[in-house]
C-alpha cells in the first residue's frame, strides 16, 4: 500500500488507500478573485488568515497555497503567505506555482514536508522541479500532460504519469512521494469524463501503486447544480481509488460525499467522524444528554489534577 505522509512542523498526514480521504482546501488562491490578488499584492492578508482558519475548522486535511498574481513578485509572496498560514494553522501545506523560484522561494521557508504542486511531463519541467523535490525531501503532485497538451485518451495520460513516476524515481523520489492528478474532464464536454476518470484513478492504484489527486470542480465545469455533482463525484472517485482532492471545504455537500465514501470504504473507523458530524444534539436536560456532561465533567478533572 502507498502511503504519501506530509507533514508540518508539528503534524504529519498520511495519504493513502488505507486512510481517510485526503481534503487539500483550494481558497488559498487567487486566480479568479480579483479582491484577493489586489489585497495579496499590497501585503494585506486578512482574507488568507480568514480562509485558512476556516478551512482547517471546516474539516481541511492540508491547504493548498497559491500566490500567482500577474505583474507580482510571486517568490517574495508565496513565501510570505506559506510563513503566515503555518504560524496559523497545523496541517501541512501544498505549495502550489508554476514558477520554479516561487516553488524554491516557498520550500525554503517551509517546516516540515510539504507537498509541491506540481510537475508535468514536459522535459523541461521534469528536469527542473524533481531536483527540487529531492533536494527539500517534498512530496509531489504529477499532473498527466506534457508537450503535447492534455489528451483525451486516457490510455496516454495514464502513460505521461507512469513516465514521471519513473524519472522520478530515476531522481531518487520514491514511488510513494508522487501524487497523480489524471485530470479530470469536464463532464458538461465530455459525455465520458467521469468514466474515464474511474478507470485511470483504478488504473494507477492498481498498476502504479500511486495515490491520486485532483481538482474537484473541474467535472462539473460549466454545469448548474455544481456541488450536488461534485458530490457524487468525490465519493465515486474515492470508491475508485482516488485518495485525496483539492477542493473547497466550505461546501458540506461535498464534504458529506467524501464523508460518505470514508464511511463505506471503512477508513472511518466504527463511522466515527460520520456520527460526530451528524448525530442529532440530545435534547437540554435528558438522560443522554446529562450523561455526556458527567462525561465530560470527569475529563476536565482528570486534565485538571
Amino acid at each position: 500500500m502507498s502511503r504519501t505522509v506530509v507533514s508540518s512542523q508539528s503534524r504529519e498526514v498520511i495519504i493513502g488507500f488505507d486512510q481517510p480521504f485526503c481534503i487539500i482546501g483550494e481558497r488559498i488562491n487567487p486566480t479568479g478573485r480579483k479582491k484577493l490578488a489586489a489585497e495579496m499584492a499590497a501585503g494585506d492578508y486578512s482574507t488568507v488568515e480568514r480562509d485558512a482558519l476556516a478551512q482547517v475548522q471546516a474539516g481541511a486535511s492540508m491547504l493548498d497555497v497559491n500566490a500567482g498574481i500577474p505583474l507580482a513578485d510571486e517568490p517574495a509572496i508565496l513565501a510570505d503567505t506559506i510563513k503566515l498560514v503555518q504560524s496559523l494553522v497545523d496541517v501541512p501545506l501544498s505549495i502550489d506555482s508554476s514558477i520554479v523560484e516561487a516553488l524554491e522561494s516557498g520550500l525554503s521557508v517551509y517546516q516540515g514536508k510539504p507537498l509541491i504542486n506540481s510537475v508535468t511531463g514536459e522535459e523541461e519541467r521534469l528536469e527542473v522541479v524533481l531536483p527540487l523535490v529531492k533536494k527539500y525531501g517534498a512530496a509531489v503532485v504529477a499532473i498527466s500532460n506534457d508537450e503535447t497538451g492534455i489528451s483525451e485518451d486516457p490510455d496516454v495520460r495514464f502513460a505521461v504519469a507512469k513516465k514521471i513516476v519513473e524519472r522520478a524515481m530515476d531522481h531518487g523520489i520514491p514511488r510513494e512521494d508522487v501524487v497523480v492528478d489524471p485530470l479530470v474532464m469536464p463532464i458538461g464536454a465530455m459525455r465520458t469524463a467521469g468514466q474515464q476518470a474511474f478507470s485511470i484513478i483504478r488504473r494507477l492504484r492498481e498498476d502504479l501503486g500511486v495515490n491520486t489527486t485532483c481538482g474537484a470542480s473541474n467535472i462539473s465545469f460549466g454545469l448548474p447544480n455544481r456541488h450536488a455533482l461534485n458530490a457524487a463525484f468525490l465519493s465515486m472517485a474515492a470508491c475508485s481509488g482516488m485518495t485525496s482532492a483539492i477542493m473547497n471545504p466550505l461546501h458540506s455537500e461535498e464534504m458529506a460525499g467524501v464523508m460518505a465514501a470514508d464511511v463505506l470504504l471503512g477508513t472511518d473507523r466504527d463511522c466515527r467522524a460520520w456520527i460526530r458530524k451528524f448525530r442529532e444534539p440530545a435534547a437540554e436536560g435528558s438522560a443522554e444528554a446529562t450523561a455526556r456532561e458527567a462525561r465530560g465533567e470527569r475529563r476536565r478533572r482528570r486534565a485538571a489534577g
